[in-house]
């Protein structure tokens, strides 16, 4: 029976993650700052307390459990950081990303999978889908965290021959409970209104959260030996229309009165009068008015030879 760390392993995704795991007869550990009903009373799991920071608390894990495979969701926005990235955040994974992979080398870990984020990217000029090639440019606190745990995971592990590494780049995730980044897109920040442009033809690209763990189940079991490393993106197969999230929050969620309005001025000046950009540095949540209209894609070709995407907002659990 394969044996699964998973950091951050109690966190909105870390349940779900660890749940799937459970249920393909994996043996899985997870640690976190504190322990979730989710999985605690499952055969085959075991729950460690431990901060990312917590240097001592990994190093008893991966000494008293022969760990198989690493799955890095510590330090994972709305897994176990919320929406709000502060510079605390950073400086404590920095610390995690400065012991966590070279403690896999050192005792032999056969694959290393890091959740990274779609935030890390450059922004597009074009419509054209994001590729995992294309240039990134990390402007936001989360994306600079996460682009910094890419850069210590290649430069520690990417000289280790023996060890099958990944780094998935996920878009913002929902499931049929968690409702805070679709949300997030048609609220005005100004005034917290709910709103749509015109009858809401236009979409955004999310991650269901059970999609991404079809695929992290689906790449365990495929990825033998290192021509499976790389970069992955995660999302969903298509983008999600502004009205399919307010047909979503209608049936789901409280959601209120929602306005109809005609589309934004975009020219700068009117847009930094509605928001500051300091709250897009800071707020992964953070709606971008002059892009809320481009439906940006990432393009998930790659991972599609793992995951079948079968799951939307119209019928996640």
């Amino acid at each position: 029976m394969a044996k699964v760390l998973v950091t951050g392993g109690c966190g909105l995704i870390g349940d779900h993650v660890c749940s799937g795991f459970l249920k393909k007869g994996y043996e899985v550990v997870a640690a976190d700052r504190q322990s979730s009903d989710y999985n605690i009373h499952k055969d085959n799991f075991t729950f460690v307390e431990a901060k990312p920071s917590d240097k001592g608390k990994y190093a008893d894990i991966f000494e008293k459990h022969k760990i198989d495979t690493v799955i890095h969701l510590a330090c994972t926005a709305d897994n176990d950081l919320g929406h709000m990235i502060t510079d605390d955040d950073i400086k404590e994974n920095a610390v995690c990303n400065s012991f966590i992979y070279r403690f896999a080398i050192a005792n032999d870990v056969k694959q290393f999978i890091l959740i990274s984020t779609t935030q890390v990217y450059q922004l597009p000029k074009t419509r054209e889908p994001l590729r995992e090639d294309d240039y990134t440019k990390p402007l936001t606190n989360y994306a600079k965290l996460k682009s910094d745990s890419e850069g210590t995971m290649a430069s520690d592990i990417g000289r280790a021959k023996g060890i099958m590494c990944a780094i998935v780049r996920v878009a913002p995730v929902y499931t049929k409970k968690f409702a805070g980044n679709l949300e997030a897109k048609i609220t005005d920040p100004k005034d917290n209104t709910k709103f749509v442009y015109r009858t809401g033809e236009y979409g955004f690209h999310f991650c269901c959260v059970h999609n991404l763990v079809d695929f992290l189940l689906g790449f365990c079991r495929a990825a033998e030996d290192n021509s499976y490393n790389g970069i992955y993106n995660m999302a969903d197969k298509n983008p999600t229309m502004a009205s399919e999230i307010i047909e979503y929050m209608k049936e789901n969620h409280r959601i209120g009165v929602v306005l109809q309005r005609n589309p934004p001025n975009t020219s700068l000046n009117s847009i930094k009068n509605l928001i500051g950009n300091k709250d897009m540095k800071v707020n992964y949540r953070f709606l971008d008015f002059t892009r809320i209209l481009n439906n940006n894609m990432f393009d998930v070709s790659k991972a599609s030879k793992f995951c079948s995407f079968r799951w939307t907002v119209k019928n996640t659990k």
